[in-house]
């Protein structure tokens, strides 16, 4: 493991996850409790660095998964179920020496949040899975339409605009500018392939596991409905539900104090 100091008090670390090289960041904390966060499709591990800053009664660690930020992306496009999930353990064992930690994930990383649960319980305390169901569907294709550099700022939000996204500020945040011109630290071609392998029905892992779970659900998201969320509530056991009226899909964005609320109300129960 290498590393180099990052701002927003965090510290961004290396390791290696089969062949790749992937990135963290570690946002300290006195605390021996661990939370780690998982982000989702597009987006990086800064997604949460407000919401680490607050948890000040855990050690707060954010994982750049495989394809995003400043990880590697894989040559032959695995984005599999197993190597997302595996990357995610070898970055408990061979970064925090196999010690059990609580996960919060959004989207893609709510699924690998508690898949691993699921099938890795011995290094689970708890999981957070923030809008993100058992039956997906999704698909984000329209990354293809996105070009690999834009000449400006401006140009590159024309491009989210003239593919069909809502949500730029999001898309934003994984923006970086080179020689060539401004483009995304995501794996633009992965992602479709990501996304084909997140679809699926995940029952059996979400009901496999025992650990407690609390599910954020925004009313007005594009990717879980409430019906589903409550079936998922009503059908596993230590599971409570948070519903967010008037949020969509990125609740721990567009109102972070109340997503900041529910998950620290849920976390000092463990404690």
């Amino acid at each position: 493991m290498f590393q180099s100091q990052d701002t927003h008090s965090a510290i961004r670390k290396y390791f290696r996850s089969g062949n790749l090289t992937l990135s963290y960041l570690d946002f300290g904390g006195e605390s021996h409790n661990v939370l780690l966060l998982l982000h989702g499709h597009m987006n990086d591990a800064r997604t949460y660095a407000e919401f680490a800053s607050r948890m000040k009664d855990w050690r707060v660690i954010s994982l750049d998964q495989r394809g995003h930020g400043w990880s590697d992306h894989p040559a032959d496009t695995d984005y599999s179920r197993e190597s997302y999930i595996q990357d995610i353990v070898s970055l408990i064992c061979t970064e925090l020496g196999g010690q059990p930690v609580v996960l919060l994930g959004h989207s893609l990383g709510g699924l690998n949040a508690f898949q691993v649960a699921s099938r890795y319980p011995e290094y689970v305390k708890a999981v957070i899975v923030e809008d993100i169901g058992v039956e997906i569907h999704g698909d984000v294709s329209f990354v293809e339409k996105l070009p690999e550099r834009s000449s400006s700022l401006k140009e590159l939000r024309a491009s989210l605009e003239r593919a069909g996204v809502r949500a730029i500020d999001y898309f934003s945040e994984s923006v970086f500018e080179d020689e060539r011109g401004w483009g995304f630290r995501s794996d633009l071609k992965g992602m479709p392939v990501s996304q084909k392998h997140c679809n699926g029905a995940w029952w059996e892992d979400w009901l496999s596991s025992t650990c407690p779970i609390l599910l954020i659900h925004g009313k007005k998201s594009f990717a879980l409905n409430l019906n589903q969320a409550e079936q998922m509530t009503s059908r596993r056991p230590n599971t409570e539900l948070a519903v967010f009226e008037h949020c969509g899909h990125d609740i721990h964005s567009t109102d972070r104090d109340g997503f900041y609320k529910v998950a620290k109300h849920f976390l000092d129960k463990l404690n």
